[in-house]
């Protein structure tokens, strides 16, 4: 979950700048991690390392920091796993003779062995992390006779668990060495420069060509070269791993807004049209045949990506009378035995790199099982070892929280519901409409942002002092007041619960008293029963938010409702993708209300690539 980043630049490359590669580059992976933030420069001093707790815009700002000039640099933003954060435990760490600086993003699982032998071979450690043993076992294979790069292999071999790593050494100046198992590691390839980093995000603005590493792939970087092998020392022909990046600068820059969170909030009538015009260009035809043939569908996934499953799954059994059930991608291994030969299994990732619904999706192919991916990025590992990949182009999200990405995995759970529908001529679904109405979700998208904003500040102003709130609704509307529950847990650190609302009476409504805070989500299909349960929250006094289509705001919904969002009227699979938007904007104002950054919610990174 840590952000890496490394160049190798040509010595005449005056307009390209340490200090703003570094900072840019780790800037763009702080979603990753911001625990704490280093880098480690080969200067024409040499090795020069400084790292420290905090933000990358704190280790940016250390004088010291200012005037590095170096081709080959290395940086790293951390979300702490072994050791607390602290400057000690900060990246990179160097061995023994600071000729060696490591950045890692993983787990190493046989540290303390590895440890133990190298702290009888005379090593001392400085830190509590499981990644410095890799810096010092680097130095042990040198001081055996091993040349850098050797040592580094050697290094690499003994490690068990997952890692991207990248090193550089100040025997061998012009090099960044790296290596990749389970952990996400790129290679970006510009005019004057290459990079290692473990997100494209990071070099955009110097490269336009990238290589995917793949597990077990070790090899180097210099400003002119781009080297791979395997660990047992074959060498691979890159010229055909190469792929040009489609997204820009803009893309990744926040541009007017003041958070990453709301310029996504914004974006999401472009991101739902660039997904559903991606998939019009598809061909569905393979992953279509295997979902009607399929003996049994899961659909595996995590954090909000979890949510969007659960309304695909729900959509599924209504729609086409298709047993599918969504399952938390950790989860996964409680049902594994019960997946056979003719099953399908579908990972929802934003990312691609999730490492649980990574694992569930490989468990699944073991088993007999073919495996779809729903990702927005298409370079990454679950798009790469999945049978089939559905890419959202939904354009790079930065911000922890996610909100275009989620509104766009619903549009493309229903579009292949949609899609499913009209090849099997079910009588009471038109699939046409439905189709029509998937379409629709941008135009409606925009008409929410605008007309949505102040109501959300005033529920926000409202939630500002609170402890708690309940998020409820029913059938479509539960896995939509889940991830708006889940957005104010996330940001504003609010204890936000989420429940089928006719669950709420068997046990969750004792915790109700006066202006105690709920927020109903209406959808005006199959819940009209939720008016019921909006009287029964009242009659506890509490203070009620529903969010309702505008041609249904009558009886208790009216009467009872503090605050009404009246959403415009549009199909139903419509309001399915868009009636979040409200709950998301409900989050971030909040969150700056309290003063928080929600682009950086505490304990929490984007990607989350470790068990």
């Amino acid at each position: 979950m840590c952000g890496i980043i490394g160049f190798a630049k040509k010595g005449d490359s005056t307009s390209l700048s340490c200090v703003e590669i570094l900072k840019q580059g780790l800037k763009r992976l702080e979603y990753r991690g911001y625990d704490s933030a280093g880098i480690a420069a080969l200067t024409k001093n040499g090795m020069v390392v400084v790292k420290d707790v905090g933000t990358v815009d704190k280790l940016f700002s250390y004088p010291e920091i200012q005037s590095i000039e170096a081709n080959v640099a290395i940086g790293h933003t951390r979300w702490a796993t072994h050791g607390r954060p602290s400057k000690i435990n900060a990246h990179p760490h160097t061995d023994c003779e600071k000729g060696i600086a490591i950045a890692h993003n993983g787990i190493i699982e046989n540290y303390i062995d590895l440890k133990r032998f190298l702290s009888t071979e005379g090593h001392v450690f400085s830190s509590e992390t499981d990644s410095e043993v890799i810096a010092h076992l680097i130095e042990h294979f040198k001081k055996a006779g091993m040349k850098p790069f050797e040592a580094f292999k050697k290094a690499v071999s003994m490690l068990r668990g997952s890692y991207a790593i990248v090193a550089i050494d100040s025997s061998e100046p012009d090099k960044i060495f790296f290596a990749r198992n389970v952990s996400p590691l790129l290679i970006g390839i510009g005019e004057e420069v290459k990079f290692v980093s473990s997100d494209l995000t990071a070099f955009i603005k110097y490269a336009k060509r990238v290589i995917v590493l793949k597990d077990g792939e070790v090899g180097y970087i210099s400003p002119e070269s781009v080297h791979i092998e395997s660990i047992d020392g074959i060498a691979i022909d890159i010229s055909s791993r190469i792929s040009s990046i489609d997204a820009s600068i803009q893309d990744v820059d926040k541009g007017e807004y003041p958070h990453y969170m709301l310029k996504e909030i914004m974006e999401q009538p472009y991101a739902l049209a660039q997904t559903f015009s991606s998939l019009q260009t598809q061909d569905l035809s393979d992953i279509l045949r295997e979902l009607e043939n399929a003996r049994r569908i899961y659909i595996v996934a995590a954090g909000t990506s979890y949510h969007a499953s659960l309304l695909g799954a729900i959509s599924f059994k209504r729609f086409l009378g298709i047993e599918a059930e969504a399952l938390i991608s950790s989860e996964f291994r409680v049902v594994s035995r019960a997946v056979k030969w003719g099953d399908v299994v579908i990972g929802v990732s934003q990312s691609g790199e999730t490492i649980d619904t990574l694992l569930a999706l490989r468990e699944a192919r073991e088993k007999g099982a073919k495996t779809i991916a729903i990702v927005n990025n298409q370079f990454s590992t679950i798009a790469r070892e999945s049978d089939y990949v559905i890419p959202m182009r939904a354009g790079p999200e930065i911000a922890v929280a996610a909100t275009k990405t989620f509104t766009s995995q619903a549009l493309t759970m229903l579009y292949i519901v949609a899609k499913l529908a009209e090849r099997a001529s079910i009588i009471d679904v038109d699939a046409k409409a439905m189709m029509q109405g998937i379409k629709m979700s941008y135009e409606i998208a925009e008409n929410i942002l605008n007309t949505t904003q102040d109501i959300a500040k005033a529920i926000a102003r409202k939630l500002v002092d609170k402890q708690s709130a309940y998020y409820l609704g029913r059938v479509f509307g539960v896995p939509i007041a889940m991830e708006g529950a889940l957005k104010l847990k996330e940001i504003a650190y609010i204890h936000a619960e989420a429940y089928p609302a006719g669950e709420s009476k068997h046990g969750p409504i004792a915790l109700v008293e006066k202006d105690f805070p709920v927020v109903f989500v209406y959808i005006g299909f199959l819940d009209e029963h939720i008016e019921g349960n909006i009287e029964e929250m009242k009659a506890r006094e509490a203070w009620i938010a529903t969010i309702a289509p505008e041609n249904m705001v009558h009886g208790s919904v009216a009467r009872y409702s503090d605050t009404i969002i009246k959403m415009p009227r549009a199909p139903l699979e419509t309001r399915l993708i868009t009636y979040i938007i409200p709950l998301q904007l409900i989050a971030y104002y909040t969150a700056v209300a309290k003063g928080l950054d929600p682009d950086k919610p505490r304990n929490l990174a984007k990607t989350v690539t470790v068990i």
